[in-house]
């Protein structure tokens, strides 16, 4: 199996969605994880980037993870591409 070396985590109010890739970049990881099971799922990995939009509980997820040794950065929502609610033509 190969490494994780970095993980997208989209945060969601009780489901939240993990993406993670090895060094080449291939896929490695699609998860979908209930809010109790996030912790005891990176505690299984080896240390990894972690990036996570930044809002307000992501601070919390963030100090959550750095103890177990990750390294977490906080992205700002402006460079997220957002989803078009409408097609214009």
């Amino acid at each position: 199996m190969q490494t994780v070396t970095t993980i997208g985590l989209d945060i969601a109010k009780s489901v939240f969605q993990v993406h993670g890739v090895d060094a080449a970049g291939q896929v490695v990881i699609r998860r979908k994880l209930k809010r109790r099971y996030v912790l005891a799922f990176f505690q299984k990995l080896p240390l990894c980037l972690v990036g996570i939009e930044a809002c307000a509980s992501s601070h919390y997820w963030a100090r959550e993870l750095q103890p177990l040794g990750h390294t977490v950065r906080l992205m700002p929502p402006t460079t997220q591409e957002r989803f078009p609610k409408q097609r214009r033509y």
